[in-house]
């Protein structure tokens, strides 16, 4: 079985390939917004639109098929940003229609952590899934992933691309900053917004920039400001862990990279006896082949839909969805 993915959530537009369950690749296109502004969506789609075509042409020629080989549609349904999301799903049923195939919807979230479970080779981890859009600590329980903390406002990846963006540090904002910090000499004090088993992220780059206008040194606020934001993380995953006593801990999403943050989840895992896994670089961001793995174990379990049915969904939670097949994966 050859299944497709398109993701387009946001900044990303990304094409994958997956045959029975093995990933064969994927190919992408990023767009990156003007110097000093965030994503327009409706710019973001326009990216897209153009990039779709001679990404698809691109991808079937690596691989030596052809668009009639493949036999099921996956797409990222959400969440995300709306025009952008848009492009993939008619792309997406266009496919659909011309080939007579299925169409799977995929939540964006829960395919960054099937291509970390796919990669990393885990069965029934606890998950931190952190990138521009999510901040999540998630594991499985009763048919879907359950939250064990998440962010009440924005996701850690925006919070420090937000920054960087203000304080002219250029996109994206994550490496940008630590890259930054990494010459400072101190750190300076911040607040540390945890409620209960959540986050709040939001005040920590209004606080960055509060400091940035008093004339706090830049590389001194980037430091603080990622010793901060992962710290906050790393007490809730903790937390997460000493309540599930899972024995895998699995880093998923495009902040997955950061060498700082692995190094303090790595602490935190092998404080509870948990084995740190982290998803290889290239299925961190935004990529097809997350949608197409999450399409083909979707498709094995009957979930499907129609060229008529395959909506988009800018606001859909993750443990709303039910995942038929997360035992599957343990028995590879």
């Amino acid at each position: 079985m050859l299944v497709l993915g398109i993701e387009s959530t946001a900044h990303t537009i990304s094409l994958g390939l997956v045959r029975d369950g093995d990933v064969l690749g994927q190919v992408g296109k990023t767009y990156v917004p003007p110097s000093g502004l965030g994503i327009h969506p409706r710019e973001a789609a326009d990216h897209h639109s153009q990039m779709a075509p001679q990404l698809l042409s691109h991808l079937l020629d690596r691989h030596g098929v052809s668009l009639s080989d493949v036999d099921v549609v996956a797409y990222a349904a959400g969440p995300g940003l709306g025009p952008a999301l848009r492009v993939g799903a008619v792309l997406a049923r266009a496919i659909a229609i011309k080939l007579g195939v299925p169409i799977v919807p995929v939540h964006h979230g829960i395919a960054h952590i099937e291509i970390a479970r796919y990669a990393t080779k885990s069965c029934d981890p606890l998950v931190v899934l952190i990138s521009g859009g999510h901040t999540v600590i998630a594991g499985y329980s009763d048919r879907r992933y359950r939250v064990f903390g998440e962010t009440l406002d924005v996701a850690i990846g925006n919070a420090i691309d937000m920054f960087a963006r203000e304080a002219g540090l250029g996109f994206p904002g994550v490496p940008a900053v630590e890259r930054c910090g990494e010459s400072a000499d101190r750190l300076v004090e911040f607040p540390m917004p945890i409620v209960g088993q959540d986050m709040s992220y939001a005040g920590l780059t209004t606080y960055a920039l509060k400091l940035l206008k008093e004339g706090v040194p830049l590389s001194v606020i980037c430091k603080s400001l990622v010793e901060v934001a992962y710290y906050m993380l790393a007490e809730v995953t903790e937390r997460a862990l000493a309540f599930t006593r899972k024995s895998e801990l699995v880093v998923a999403g495009g902040v997955a990279r950061s060498r700082r943050l692995r190094e303090i989840l790595s602490q935190v895992g092998a404080y509870h006896g948990a084995e740190v896994k982290v998803v290889p670089d290239e299925y961190a961001g935004d990529n097809g082949a997350m949608i197409a793995l999450t399409g083909y174990y979707a498709y094995k379990r009957g979930v499907y839909t129609t060229p008529e049915e395959s909506f988009v969904r800018q606001r859909w939670r993750l443990d709303a969805v039910d995942v038929p097949w997360f035992w599957d994966l343990c028995n590879r």
